[in-house]
C-alpha cells in the first residue's frame, strides 16, 4: 500500500505529442492536475442557483491554454490567447481537445455529466461568457 511520502512524490502528470496536421507540425499536451481541472470545470460550468448551464464557447482553446505546454513544461498560452485559439481550425482543436481530456481523466460520461446540467432548451452555441 502507498504511504502518503510515496504518494506526494510520484510523477502522475503525463504528457502526449499531438501530431496536428493542419499547423504542420506537433504540440505537446499535458495533463491537468486535480486544480487545473476544477478550475476548467468551473470555467465552464455556471451556477446560477438551482440553475446550471454549460458554457462550451471557447471550451476547447480554454482546454488548450491550460495543456499544451513546451518542452520544459511552461504553457505556451495564457487566457488572454482564448479567443485567438477559438479562430484555429476546429479539426485542430478537436486534436488537441481529446488527447487533453484523455489524460485529465475527463470522459465522455463527464462531458454528458456536465450537458445534462444544462438549463433545458438551451444550445450550446446561445450561452455566453
Amino acid at each position: 500500500m502507498l504511504n502518503r511520502e510515496q504518494i506526494l512524490k510520484a510523477d502522475d502528470i503525463k504528457t502526449e505529442e499531438v501530431q496536428v496536421p493542419e499547423w504542420g507540425g506537433s504540440v505537446l499536451v499535458r495533463g491537468m492536475t486535480g486544480a487545473e481541472r476544477d478550475r476548467y470545470e468551473a470555467a465552464v460550468v455556471e451556477q446560477n442557483g438551482k440553475n446550471t448551464k454549460v458554457n462550451m464557447r471557447n471550451a476547447r482553446a480554454r482546454l488548450m491554454t491550460m495543456t499544451v505546454v513546451d518542452e520544459k513544461g511552461n504553457k505556451l498560452f495564457t487566457q488572454a490567447d482564448i479567443e485567438t485559439l477559438g479562430q484555429k481550425s476546429a479539426a485542430a482543436l478537436q486534436r488537441v481537445f481529446e488527447v487533453a481530456t484523455r489524460l485529465a481523466g475527463i470522459g465522455d460520461e463527464d462531458l454528458d455529466e456536465l450537458s445534462k446540467n444544462s438549463l433545458p432548451g438551451q444550445s450550446e452555441d446561445s450561452i455566453s461568457d
